[in-house]
């Protein structure tokens, strides 16, 4: 297997897992649909064991070695300049399908079955959600927001402690260095997680459920493929003048576990690993995917609200103006991080639509195929979280342009390169 491409053997899993899905589903065989779910059960729940540790050691260490990089905060500035001005252009795109196809109109629903959901979000749910209750209650909840407040914490801490802390950060340094030893070792099974992930899909939920809402699933679908292929690329040219085959290439194998897991969070450590070894700093790279991984959701928080909004309001008859248009662009820029404490597609719409004054009951009629949906989102979320980083560092001159040239020409399951300078000496200036 080694002889063959690390992406190669995910798209092997993943069309061997739909052809089994598909044959578990049309042959009723219960016994490899409940297999096929085990696989990838274990695989993202092994995943997201990895990722507390991970994230906590890398970004206590990286706060520790940022002590000699002169622009650290404009680093952290330009990563947030830089997730709005994606959301903002990829809520506009979801708003124009909207508008473009109508989703909602002519379709014929049971208004009367439709429930609100269990979960809703609100604008309060970033303020309580970043704080842990305990320390301990971080990390058994695998609640990524709140173990990147603590390790930044913790980390000025030991920076500002000097010294006296360094027994501590070679602590963190030594199990920084064993968990990404482990999950090397990990990631070589994502081809087999890929293959229980898709599988299970398949034979879970079929492609029958798309039917009452073709419409609506082939929109969301178009808005996240406009996203991918056309926005994307346009702001690695223009913004980064980077070619978009070369960061496609590094960052595959990150997209394609993303559509299979639907999990952000449980994606993440292969996105950073992918970023990295395009060539985005390893310090700066530790802090920007985690924060991404919780906050940057241009699949759910920003394409999918505005086209569910437009969706809901048109089957339950709401005419919305110009200014809840505003307000859907709004929520998508700013609520993604008001709910990063309740990851979700399902709270971010809930969200918009109490922002709205729609019905939350609408957001029922969608549950049924949201895992389908989530795929597409999933994909798109973690596309924008590998390319944030990425346009950041080479507006900032410190990507390393060698290594994002020769992305996709090593295997993502090759031994960590050494680790990649913080900044340059003396780099050119790049325009704001």
């Amino acid at each position: 297997m080694r002889k063959i491409p690390f992406s190669v053997q995910i798209l092997l899993g993943l069309v061997l897992g739909v052809a089994l899905g598909y044959l578990a589903r049309a042959g009723d065989v219960s016994w490899l649909g409940t297999t096929l779910n085990t696989i990838g059960s274990l695989f993202v729940q092994l995943l997201r064991v990895a990722v507390p540790p991970l994230v906590f050691t890398a970004i206590v260490v990286s706060v520790v070695s940022l002590r000699g990089v002169a622009n650290a905060a404009r680093l952290a500035l330009k990563t947030l300049l830089w997730f709005g001005i994606t959301a903002l252009i990829s809520v506009g795109v979801g708003i124009g399908l909207g508008l473009l196809t109508n989703p909602g109109r002519g379709v014929t629903l049971d208004l009367g079955a439709a429930t609100e959901p269990q979960r809703t979000g609100s604008w309060t749910d970033f303020l309580t959600g970043i704080v842990p209750k305990n320390v301990f209650g971080a990390f058994t909840e695998n609640n990524v927001l709140q173990i990147v407040f603590l390790a930044v914490v913790v980390g000025i801490a030991a920076l500002l402690v000097g010294a006296a802390a360094e027994p501590f950060v070679e602590l963190n340094r030594s199990i920084l260095a064993i968990v990404q030893k482990a999950l090397w070792w990990l990631i070589r099974l994502a081809p087999l997680g890929t293959l229980g992930l898709i599988g299970h899909a398949v034979e879970a939920y079929g492609w029958d459920l798309l039917a009452p809402l073709a419409k609506f699933t082939t929109a969301v679908y178009v808005g996240c493929a406009i996203v991918l292929l056309v926005v994307y690329p346009l702001v690695l040219v223009l913004g980064g003048r980077l070619n978009p085959l070369r960061f496609y290439a590094g960052t595959w194998p990150a997209i394609e576990l993303a559509f299979v897991s639907r999990s952000s969070v449980g994606t993440m450590p292969v996105t950073q690993r992918a970023v990295e070894r395009i060539g985005v700093p390893r310090e700066y790279a530790s802090f920007a995917v985690p924060f991404g991984a919780t906050t940057k959701m241009d699949g759910c928080a920003a394409i999918y609200p505005a086209l569910a909004a437009i969706f809901v309001a048109q089957v339950f008859g709401v005419s919305l103006s110009p200014l809840d248009y505003l307000l859907i662009a709004f929520v998508s820029v700013v609520g993604s991080a008001a709910t990063a404490g309740l990851t979700g597609a399902l709270v971010m719409l809930t969200l918009t639509l109490s922002t709205l004054g729609l019905p939350l009951a609408g957001a029922g009629l969608l549950l049924a195929i949201d895992p389908i949906l989530d795929m597409i989102r999933t994909a798109t979320n973690v596309a924008g979280q590998a390319l944030v980083p990425t346009v950041v560092a080479a507006r900032e001159g410190v990507l390393d342009r060698a290594a994002y040239d020769a992305a996709g020409r090593h295997d993502l399951t090759e031994e960590a390169p050494a680790e990649t300078p913080a900044r340059r000496e003396d780099p050119a200036p790049v325009p704001a």
